[in-house]
């Protein structure tokens, strides 16, 4: 089997990610570490009521008896490899992978800041950080810009100078200032996503109704209700692309639903189906085809270790899977990912191993690996 490539691993942003790199008027109220009642070092965020603790977003490989410990981890406590792009080298060569996609992990949190002109040159701050990371290591670390879609004009800004920079991608904002993405006004921003060849990527928790402060709060019932409901924000992305026409305008439009996992989405693709078919009222003017087809089409899925993805052809022969470590966070495979592998894909081919750990994330963002 080929060396993997996690299509799903983060960075910790550090002290200076922001401070440093945002535009002068902002620098004064640019997110930045300070100590919180309790000692701990904290991200704290103008406008936004409670600060970010750093431990758990580094608590990859912490033993879950311990992670009650980490909660009050401070900067200096957690794995450099967090920040540090050579580091992270020593960490890929353990876990037996070869290259990563790199998401925000502060920046998730941003996501749902309700000021869009202040999120705006956070995401500028933190991509001219995250240029300077991965360009350390540019064949093994492969950056994705974040967007704040402060308007579609802005947005086309920010996708050009992403391709600019080297980006190989959009980390998205689960929700835009203006409307949602399935309206018009968008289509100019689709097409400039396919003109410059950049997926376009929701990673869970960064949606209004579905963020980080709702990961462990569940509606009803046990936390580990909330823990379970955190894909329902990016299936709410699917539907919206689907049932809104959007792939039907722009069928060479490409989107990932990050950290969402997968087994659920053959049951998902046989529901819309149905819906479309017997309560899509209005959609024989919107979509060509039956919703499943899009979804198989235009979609890619990240997991790290749902085994019940594996359960269906319609998953695995479809090149739509993408294997992801999670590095460094709490939910990471790290250090185990060889064995989860071995465990969870001991019933596919050797090219359907290939495809799902290696091939199918070189093919969708162009990656410049063996």
């Amino acid at each position: 089997m080929k060396l993997g490539i996690s299509a799903d691993s983060h960075i910790v942003e550090p002290p200076q990610c922001y401070v440093d790199f945002i535009e002068p008027k902002y620098r004064d109220i640019a997110p930045r570490l300070e100590k919180n009642e309790q000692g701990i070092d904290t991200f704290k965020i103008h406008g936004m009521k409670h600060g970010l603790p750093l431990g758990l977003l580094a608590g990859a490989g912490i033993p879950p008896e311990q992670l009650r410990q980490q909660r009050l981890a401070n900067f200096d406590d957690i794995a450099t490899a967090s920040w540090d792009p050579t580091a992270r080298m020593a960490i890929q060569d353990e876990d037996g992978i070869c290259a990563e996609i790199i998401y925000a992990s502060v920046g998730m949190v941003l996501c749902g800041h309700s000021n869009y002109d202040y999120k705006s040159a956070c995401f500028g701050a933190y991509n001219r950080w995250l240029q300077g990371f991965c360009a350390a290591q540019p064949k093994r670390l492969f950056g994705l810009a974040q967007t704040a879609v402060a308007s579609v004009d802005e947005a086309i800004e920010d996708f050009r100078k992403a391709k600019e920079m080297g980006m190989y991608g959009i980390m998205m904002a689960g929700n835009p200032q203006h409307e949602d993405y399935d309206h018009p006004d968008y289509d100019a921003l689709w097409q400039c996503a396919i003109d410059l060849d950049l997926p376009i990527c929701f990673h869970i928790l960064t949606m209004k109704d579905h963020d980080v402060s709702t990961a462990f709060k569940a509606e009803r019932g046990h936390a580990a209700n909330g823990f379970i409901n955190m894909i329902r924000g990016v299936q709410n992305i699917v539907g919206l692309f689907v049932f809104g026409g959007v792939f039907e305008r722009f069928p060479q439009l490409k989107l990932v639903v990050a950290e969402g996992d997968a087994g659920w989405v053959p049951h998902y693709m046989y529901r819309a189906d149905h819906a479309a078919a017997n309560m899509g009222t209005g959609l024989e003017n919107i979509l060509s085809r039956k919703p499943s087809d899009y979804i198989r089409e235009n979609i890619w899925f990240t997991f790290q270790d749902d085994e019940t993805a594996f359960e269906s052809r319609k998953l695995t022969d479809n090149n739509k899977l993408l294997w992801a470590t999670d590095y460094p966070h709490t939910d990471s495979t790290y250090p185990h990912s060889q064995e989860i592998i071995s465990g969870q894909m001991a019933n596919l081919s050797e090219a359907q191993k290939d495809a799902v750990v290696h091939d199918n994330v070189k093919a969708l963002f162009n990656l410049p690996v063996d």
